[in-house]
């Protein structure tokens, strides 16, 4: 088994709901962090959980942001087991960005 720490980098330029971290077969991904930042006005930004496994797909977070804040929308660790998606949406395109802070377990 290994242990690989990732970051991903996060650009919303749409307002549709995007995938930002699909995880790799054979890996369970333990999301640290997903930290965001707003760079224009108040914001509506919402953060879904797609689990493959079970067919469905769960918000876990909702924030409104205000013009140049900075949020951690993962209040403790998020689990993803092989093949779940993490995506998130913003009510306004171009202007939130952020990163991913992710632990690959590798089977």
């Amino acid at each position: 088994m290994a242990n690989t720490y990732k970051n991903k980098v996060i650009d919303l330029t749409t307002t549709n709901k995007t995938t930002v971290y699909t995880c790799p077969a054979n890996t369970t991904a333990l999301i640290k962090t997903i930290q965001l930042t707003n760079e224009t006005g108040s914001v509506n930004v919402e953060v879904f959980l797609e689990d493959v496994s079970a067919s469905s797909e769960v918000e876990i977070s909702h924030i409104t942001m205000s013009a140049r804040s900075t949020e951690n929308f993962a209040k403790g660790t998020i689990i993803l087991e092989a093949e779940d998606k993490l995506k998130i949406t913003a009510a306004s395109a171009n202007t939130v960005t952020g990163i991913l802070g992710i632990l690959q377990i590798d089977f």
